[in-house]
């Protein structure tokens, strides 16, 4: 009677086991003889997309500690083992497959070794879909809505059914659904009839989107400083348009980004009525004050040190306050920015000074910039209009101080489908300006810039492409009076990798590099995923060649190209950047490091 007790404990004691098990990894006879001895190992022989299923899932092999299985167990456990493999093997659509399990002479690898032998059969195919609508979506109003959701459904008829299909094809139509207009969508009904003697699958499904829910008033938690009335300009949220989750997101964004607050959640309260939903804003105010020291390394320029100091609120003006201090071997500035808060068209005054010295390729530059416009920011546009007053002087022979005031204004027009880390998507950016120089005689000017940017996926194994450009010139009778600021200059890791900021320009007879009146640069790279046991990585490889020129003429543009390898993480802090480049024509490898995208 013992005897039978002390068996039921270990039946017990397997089957809990096997329930408290969420998935589990075959084991191959051919276990190294260094490995110790297990109680089963399991060979399996299938397809291969089967066999590395079976082996990810079954779970047979959980309770290898129990060292002492007979024979009448392993038989059990065979048993229960085929019963959930037909399961897994129902997920990938073979409905009517063949097992076979053999058992093997024990060896020193295993003390039951086993053997299952699979013939899947055909794959059930999908042949019928059905999809039906209730709710306000059922409505002629949003016949268009109906049309596009069955023509983008994912598992169309002709597909091979598998459970992992099915759930994503289904968790992908209702996501469109609730993203805009209908965020109470749910399925109200989903079928899938598997005829395994025809190896079909007929879909049946009918979504209930609810009522069509529109915008109310904003609820806001956790106002101290900077007033309830910020929040409202800067979420941009009107009472009465229609839900889109991606107009929320976008308020959220706007508010983090305006630094005014640490953490922000935008989200739908949790009682409404459909014509006039309240949207809850909880956040939690940044502080009033704040020192940002910062220490890094920079490839051309080797130890690099910052400082910040942030006022949100300067007292009596309200403005922010933004004063930065950088320290390296090639660069040495000081700036202060005034900013003040939005109106209702999200545009603000902005009052800014900067002085710098500079160690280019071959000369140094001094110089100072004072700026007062208006600036407007968007998660898409940015606009900036300003007039500035530039004043440069330089190491390079005969430059004395040159001064100027100019006006400008810049457009920029972004669509990548994540920042900071994008995978596709372009951008575009234009820079117009207008000035005259302050030397007698004054000479006008005028000066425009140009760029863009594409994001192009190929797969997901191959990566994607990235490619830029930038184009700049300016129209003058006399350039000899201009500063060297507004003028070109190109090279680094920005512009052509391989040379040396500065790098590229006008070259003079004494080996010095100047900047010039005209511009092009351009630039290709490859961008590929690298895996690790068949899973992504946050890292990637990268191949790249950029090329770029600097004239007083376009006529002289003559392509300076460089070309080299890279490596790119997804650090906590941003895009990490670390390329190793070869400048055709200085015949050099140069290392450049790059933290953040930018555009």
């Amino acid at each position: 009677m013992m005897r039978c007790l002390l068996r039921q404990i270990r039946w017990l004691t397997i089957a809990a086991m096997l329930c408290a098990s969420t998935g589990g990894q075959a084991q191959s006879l051919d276990a190294e003889a260094s490995h110790p001895p297990v109680a089963l190992a399991l060979h399996i022989v299938a397809p291969q997309e089967v066999q590395t299923y079976l082996s990810r899932h079954l779970e047979l092999l959980r309770y290898n500690a129990l060292e002492d299985l007979d024979d009448t167990e392993v038989d059990k456990l065979v048993q229960s083992a085929d019963v959930q493999a037909r399961e897994l093997l129902g997920t990938l659509g073979y409905f009517s497959p063949r097992l076979q399990w053999e058992r093997e002479a024990p060896t020193a690898q295993a003390q039951h070794p086993l053997r299952l032998s699979v013939t899947p059969g055909p794959q059930t195919q999908v042949s019928q879909v059905h999809i039906s609508f209730r709710g306000d979506v059922a409505s002629s109003t949003f016949q268009s809505t109906q049309d596009t959701l069955r023509k983008n459904w994912w598992l169309p008829a002709g597909r091979p059914f598998t459970q992992e299909a099915w759930s994503e094809a289904k968790n992908h139509l209702l996501r469109s659904v609730t993203v805009q207009d209908f965020p109470q969508a749910r399925w109200h009904e989903t079928q899938a009839d598997i005829d395994p003697e025809r190896h079909q699958a007929i879909l049946t499904l009918t979504l209930d989107s609810g009522p069509r829910v529109h915008l109310g008033p904003l609820v806001v938690e956790g106002v101290e400083h900077y007033g309830a009335q910020m929040v409202e300009r800067l979420a941009r949220l009107r009472v009465g348009q229609p839900y889109k989750q991606s107009d929320l997101i976008e308020a959220q964004q706007r508010l983090i980004s305006s630094g005014y607050y640490d953490s922000v959640l935008i989200s739908l309260a949790d009682n409404g009525t459909p014509q006039a939903w309240p949207v809850k804003v909880q956040l939690r105010e940044a502080a009033r004050q704040k020192l940002v020291l910062g220490v890094g390394v920079k490839s051309d320029s080797g130890m690099h040190l910052s400082a910040e100091h942030v006022h949100h609120s300067v007292p009596g003006l309200h403005w922010r306050a933004s004063t930065k201090l950088e320290l390296d071997q090639k660069l040495q500035s000081l700036g202060v920015e005034l900013l003040a808060p939005p109106n209702a068209s999200l545009w603000r005054w902005n009052l800014s000074a900067k002085a710098t010295h500079e160690v280019l390729s071959t000369y140094e530059t001094h110089s100072q910039r004072w700026r007062a416009g208006q600036v407007q920011l968007n998660e898409k546009i940015d606009r900036n209009l300003y007039a500035q007053y530039d004043s440069a002087s330089s190491t390079l022979a005969g430059d004395g101080v040159k001064e100027s005031v100019s006006g400008h204004f810049v457009w920029t027009w972004r669509n990548f489908d994540s920042l900071p880390f994008p995978s596709r998507g372009w951008g575009f950016g234009v820079e117009l300006g207008a000035g005259t120089t302050l030397a007698s005689p004054r000479v006008p000017y005028a000066r425009w810039l140009g760029k863009t940017m594409a994001m192009v996926p190929l797969s997901r194994t191959l990566g994607r492409l990235s490619l830029r450009a930038q184009a700049g010139g300016i129209s003058t009778q006399d350039a000899s009076a201009i500063p060297n600021t507004q003028l070109f200059i190109a090279g680094g890791q920005n512009s052509v990798r391989g040379y040396a900021p500065g790098g590229i320009g006008i070259a003079h007879a004494d080996g010095t590099i100047s900047p010039g009146r005209y511009m092009a640069v351009g630039s290709a790279e490859w961008q590929i995923p690298v895996r690790m046991n068949q899973r992504l990585t946050d890292w990637e490889a990268a191949l790249f060649v950029d090329t770029g020129a600097v004239a007083n003429d376009p006529r002289d543009l003559k392509a300076q190209t460089g070309a080299g390898v890279g490596a790119r993480w997804r650090s906590p802090v941003g895009p990490l950047q670390i390329d190793l480049a070869y400048g055709e024509a200085t015949r050099a490898w140069r290392l450049h490091l790059n933290i953040g995208f930018i555009f």
